[in-house]
């Protein structure tokens, strides 16, 4: 009996990846799937290299297995991108214009709001700088106000950059 391994159970996402696809599909009005895939594949890895902590693992669970794991393949990046910070990054990394990136992080973005629960939804956007709340499709009601990640998170604090200097220094 204690001899046996642990088994751990992920929740049930409340969609499918397929299902996913189809509401990113219409969210987007990409002319097909397999468009509105590759939008969730660029913008659930993007999202991956800037969400940390305990809202990184619920999200992970919330998400179908496929996305899940394209969010959790990426190594969160300790830099700090406000929203326009990440569409702009984005647009860069996927080669597309920034207006692009921004449709397709509302796009995707919107059903991952969805599949996250206004609860999750709301830790999110506490743990993410000013500028989030509007690409999940959500009003900001923070703005000019610091965010917990714009105060001080510990996620990152002490972490030398490849260069030698303590990231956030000065703060």
């Amino acid at each position: 009996m204690f001899d046996q391994p642990v088994r751990h159970h992920r929740p049930v996402p409340d969609m499918t990846y397929e299902q996913m696809l189809q509401a990113v599909q219409y969210e987007g009005a990409y002319p097909d799937t397999d468009r509105a895939a590759a939008s969730v594949h660029r913008v659930l890895a993007a999202l991956g290299r800037r969400l940390t902590g305990p809202e990184r693992v619920d999200l992970a669970a919330r998400l179908p297995v496929e996305a899940a794991l394209t969010f959790t393949a990426q190594i969160p990046d300790c830099a700090r991108l406000t929203g326009w910070g990440f569409v702009k990054d984005l647009a860069t990394r996927a080669g597309v214009s920034p207006a692009t990136a921004r449709w397709d992080t509302g796009a995707v973005l919107a059903v991952v709001a969805r599949l996250a629960g206004p609860d999750l939804l709301a830790r999110i956007l506490k743990s993410l700088p000013s500028g989030y709340a509007l690409l999940f499709g959500q009003i900001d009601l923070t703005a000019g106000r610091p965010t917990r990640s714009e105060q001080g998170r510990p996620d990152c604090r002490g972490i030398p950059d490849p260069h030698g200097a303590p990231l956030h220094a000065g703060r």
